[in-house]
């Protein structure tokens, strides 16, 4: 009876030892597996660049090329991204120099910063630009008109891609240009230059008018009845990526490329810019 019970006893034991020796094994795959890496990405942008980047009323980042980015991350479990606020030279020192793994600023293409940066693939999405006109001038609707009329611009500093666009017009076009003069590297108050008389007109993007000329709390909203915008191209804008960040700026266009074909960001074109830039995507051409 002794002999039995001391049997059973051994049975259990090594039932017990055995389950939790699974356990054991169990508890440690779930380990390894949670192990796996992920790096964390600096995103540096414009906190100033509403409707495409700023810092909201509750300090959140946020924008259409935040918004998007936002998206992009959530397709890459092996990457965590950190939003960091910042100007828009120091995000392209920053970048340059890999304090920033990638920057979102509206940024357009040019051959100079190819030299600088990863441009991806795919484009993050698409800026209305266009010209700042006196309400008497709103007749003027291209370049092409602008420069007939013998209008003079309002500078813009040479690494500006806004004068590499009216630079390439300008070749392209060799019979009639636009009086092109390269500013300092500060920003042109383009606004103010117009409404003042100091120039007839000005290159800007249409997020920053609406956001200074249309927006009921705009710096110049008084002067909402006084100047125009007319868009005159649709243009691409990207993300730069840091010259060591490859492997990176392949994830993003992956990730990107679905975000297309689904649509989001044409839903997110409508919602902070109020149209859905995508529609014309046939038509553009840089």
């Amino acid at each position: 009876m002794k002999n039995k019970k001391y049997f059973n006893l051994i049975v259990i034991g090594f039932a017990v030892a055995t389950f939790l020796t699974g356990c054991g094994s169990s508890k440690a795959t779930t380990t390894t597996s949670s192990d796996t890496k992920v790096e964390k990405i600096k995103v540096a942008y414009d906190q100033t660049l509403k409707p495409i980047s700023w810092l909201d009323e509750k300090g959140n980042a946020t924008g259409y090329d935040v918004e998007t980015m936002k998206l992009v991350d959530a397709l890459l479990p092996q990457y965590e991204f950190e939003y960091v606020g910042t100007t828009s030279d120091d995000l392209l020192v920053g970048v340059q120099q890999g304090k920033y793994q990638v920057g979102i600023k509206n940024a357009f293409w040019t051959k100079e910063r190819t030299a600088k940066f990863i441009f991806p693939k795919e484009f993050i999405g698409l800026s209305s630009t266009g010209l700042v006109l006196k309400k008497k001038n709103e007749k003027i609707k291209t370049l092409s008109d602008f420069a007939t009329a013998g209008y003079t611009l309002a500078p813009i500093a040479a690494n500006n891609a806004q004068y590499t666009i009216i630079d390439e017009y300008n070749k392209a076009n060799p019979s009639n240009k636009v009086k092109l003069l390269a500013g300092d590297s500060f920003t042109v108050d383009v606004v103010q230059w117009v409404n003042e008389g100091r120039v007839d007109g000005g290159v800007t993007i249409q997020g920053l008018f609406d956001k200074h000329v249309t927006a009921e709390d705009g710096q110049y909203h008084k002067l909402a009845n006084s100047v125009v915008y007319n868009e005159f191209a649709v243009i691409k804008t990207w993300p730069l990526f840091n010259k060591k960040q490859q492997k990176f700026a392949d994830a993003y266009d992956g990730a990107i490329k679905k975000l297309k074909a689904q649509k989001k960001t044409n839903e997110l074109s409508t919602k902070f810019y109020g149209k859905d830039l995508f529609e014309v995507l046939a038509k553009v051409n840089r």
